[in-house]
């Protein structure tokens, strides 16, 4: 071929390409999905049995057009502020010393964060982490600065350990005394809640006691964005529960949106991660650990290391629980 009509055929070969990917990008755009009607679909997913009435919570402010940021807060509250849970605020399990320590945070949309760790006596620490992320310039406030913080913004001081979690605490010691108690069903320490909202924006909160009879002092990944709980607006949300530690070392939440940026779907990068912390750890006795994703256009996953996960979604169309596919059963 000629240098002529190599160039020619060149320069209409390469129109016709960026045209056949405009039009393919145009219809990429426009194809329906399935989990969106019209605009953004608002829905709501949270860890555990706990998050039905989380979600019921948060729910009320979505379906008034309110903010995803003040859902999860509201939704979380809840849970925190149910003596009959064990594993998160008022009635969580303490530590091996008998204190509650109490870790939180919040993200919005923007990348704007707070969070709260080793706080004690304060009912509700994703509201404080609230008051961090929006009235100083910090993301984390921890131990008695953070209780201090507190007082200072009118939260007040409130003895968490009920006498059926001091019970319990009593029962360990004298039976037990175990340095590394089983992280199962009973013992699933977070509540991790993520919301998209009617303008599409997303949001997420996470909070919890820990793990129960943990060494006094310890913190998890629950109050670490990057590791408990992590948003990007462009892409999407996801948090973590069980074993801190070993989502810690992978930074997990983070790590699960960025697989869903590479074009995974939740689920797949829920998995993606969890055979990440199976990789990282050689002995997987009693480690426990799921996630649970929401991407921006409202589809959602969840995947954990062992059986016994389960998370629960709210929606307009439905309200029910799910049971989280797994890599390994007990």
């Amino acid at each position: 071929m000629k240098r002529r009509n190599f160039i020619k055929f060149s320069a209409i070969s390469g129109a016709t390409i960026a045209i056949s990917g405009y039009s393919n990008s145009l219809f990429a755009r426009k194809k329906p999905n399935s989990l969106i009607t019209s605009g953004y679909l608002p829905r709501i997913i949270s860890t555990w049995n706990h998050g039905m009435a989380a979600n019921n919570e948060a729910w009320k402010i979505i379906e008034s057009n309110g903010a995803a940021l003040d859902a999860v807060e509201k939704g979380v509250r809840i849970t925190e502020s149910d003596p009959s849970n064990r594993s998160v605020g008022i009635g969580g399990l303490p530590d091996a010393k008998g204190n509650v320590t109490l870790d939180a945070c919040i993200m919005d949309h923007k990348f704007n964060c707070g969070s709260v760790s080793f706080l004690q006596n304060i009912e509700n620490p994703i509201s404080v982490a609230r008051k961090v992320m929006e009235q100083t310039p910090h993301v984390m406030l921890s131990g008695k600065g953070a209780y201090d913080f507190a007082i200072e913004k009118g939260f007040k001081h409130k003895d968490l350990l009920t006498n059926e979690a001091k019970l319990a605490w009593e029962k360990w010691k004298e039976e037990a005394k175990k340095e590394k108690p089983i992280i199962n069903n009973e013992n699933h320490d977070t509540i991790g809640l993520l919301a998209i909202d009617k303008k599409g924006n997303l949001s997420g909160a996470c909070t919890t006691s820990g793990w129960a009879y943990k060494l006094h002092g310890r913190v998890g990944d629950s109050p670490i964005i990057g590791a408990g709980l992590y948003v990007d607006n462009e892409i999407g949300a996801a948090c973590a529960t069980g074993l801190g530690e070993a989502v810690i070392r992978i930074c997990g939440s983070h790590t699960v949106v960025e697989l869903m940026r590479q074009g995974h779907s939740p689920e797949n990068a829920c998995k993606i991660a969890v055979e990440r912390i199976i990789k990282a750890h050689d002995n997987l006795e009693g480690l426990q650990v799921g996630f649970i994703a929401l991407n921006k256009k409202g589809e959602y996953g969840a995947y954990s290391v062992y059986s016994g996960f389960n998370f629960a979604v709210k929606d307009v169309k439905q309200n029910t629980m799910i049971n989280a596919k797994y890599e390994m059963d007990w």
